[in-house]
């Protein structure tokens, strides 16, 4: 069982490379949407209830991983759910209804989903066994292969159909799979510290306290994702409608967001050393709140951008915080559902603005996204003494 520190470093670059993938594959898939659309010649009701696919098989697959975790291994999971992935993302193109595109797309929000548990579970894991708070390295490295496939996907748009970019995508997965996967399974999962080391390797019993732990920083992922989903779908659309921005400036709000957030995410384990948990929560809480009130509220673009990059800041640590915690309290099936609750988070947002838009305007839906990220502040402060224990 690996314990020294080569071999832990080792499996902490495998880990990651599967983080960037899960990242890279998924941005790859979102930017080629409106092709897909034309494709289908899907109404936007029609393909709503599509992309519903993903949500519903990510979040099926999600309550379903924790157990599959712990009955074969987060890293073989990790591996399984890769390749699912990765195969997955080549069918949406080969569709040409919104029923069948819906289809697809469960399945690829399936792999979606379990490779998101079991790869924070093998991170949490291996957190444990360095007793260093490094969960934001593994999201910022999502974070870049986001920015990285959204870049790709931007560059190819014009001259690669849907069908070979994302058929691209598909042979770059399992090439990367085919590298990193052996490396990952080749590793057994590092052995927690000795203090914290349970009870023979019997699942954990979980008391009324844990589970309520649990629930908490679901919460708190809940409420961070809840603005990623709100910025990523509505933010471009405010700077464009409400401040009279190009549609290029317009686009340029969630770029602010995105690289703000995954510089947050690189700086994040030094945050957390000198810092702590609590406190890392409670200031990128309130400091998501400050940004988001400016970037919604603000009379002009520049501090409209300003206020996007603020919130990305505040909101970068926030959910591997309240994962890492999850996990460590409650293992795969913590992560489970923290992960879970954070989803439902994302998928929450970008609906709620929609109708608080038409019932007040974007300018104040969009600060339910400070309002929720002041929740977390306020949940991680309430219960620091509870977490910590």
């Amino acid at each position: 069982m690996p314990g020294d520190g080569n071999s832990l470093t080792t499996l902490r670059t495998a880990i990651t490379v599967f983080f960037a993938l899960d990242g890279f594959v998924f941005a790859g898939w979102v930017v080629r949407i409106p092709a897909i659309k034309e494709q289908t010649d899907a109404s936007a009701s029609a393909l709503g209830l599509a992309l519903l696919g993903v949500s519903a098989g990510a979040v099926v697959t999600m309550i379903l991983t924790g157990r599959l975790c712990r009955r074969f291994g987060n890293h073989r999971v990790t591996v399984a759910c890769a390749v699912l992935l990765s195969l997955s993302v080549a069918l949406p193109p080969l569709t040409h209804s919104a029923l069948a595109l819906g289809l697809v797309l469960l399945v690829f929000g399936a792999a979606y989903g379990g490779i998101n548990v079991a790869f924070n579970s093998a991170a949490v894991e291996l957190v444990a066994a360095m007793r260093r708070p490094i969960m934001p390295s593994f999201h910022a490295a999502f974070s870049l292969g986001g920015m990285a496939g959204a870049g790709l996907g931007a560059l190819v748009a014009g001259s690669l159909s849907p069908t070979r970019h994302l058929l691209l995508l598909t042979v770059t997965g399992l090439l990367v799979t085919a590298v990193a996967g052996p490396v990952l399974l080749r590793h057994e999962p590092p052995a927690p510290p000795e203090p914290e080391r349970p009870a023979q390797d019997a699942p954990r019993r979980l008391d009324g306290r844990t589970r309520g732990l649990v629930l908490v920083f679901g919460l708190i992922a809940g409420c961070t994702a809840y603005g990623e989903g709100a910025l990523a779908d509505w933010g471009a659309l405010h700077l464009e409608e409400d401040l009279a921005a190009s549609p290029g400036a317009a686009a340029v709000g969630y770029s602010c967001f995105a690289l703000a957030m995954t510089v947050g995410r690189l700086t994040g384990t030094t945050l957390l050393e000198r810092l702590g948990r609590t406190r890392t929560v409670v200031a990128g809480g309130a400091t998501a709140a400050a940004g988001m009130l400016l970037g919604a509220l603000a009379p002009g673009l520049w501090a409209a951008l300003l206020g996007y990059a603020i919130t990305g800041i505040g909101l970068a640590n926030l959910f591997p915080v309240a994962v890492e915690r999850a996990g460590a309290l409650a293992g795969p099936g913590g992560v489970a559902t923290a992960s879970t609750l954070g989803y439902g988070g994302m998928l929450l947002g970008p609906p709620a603005i929609g109708f608080m838009a038409d019932w007040f305007s974007l300018p104040a839906a969009l600060t339910s996204v400070a309002i929720l990220a002041a929740v977390a502040a306020l949940i991680g402060f309430a219960t620091r003494r509870a977490a910590a224990g």
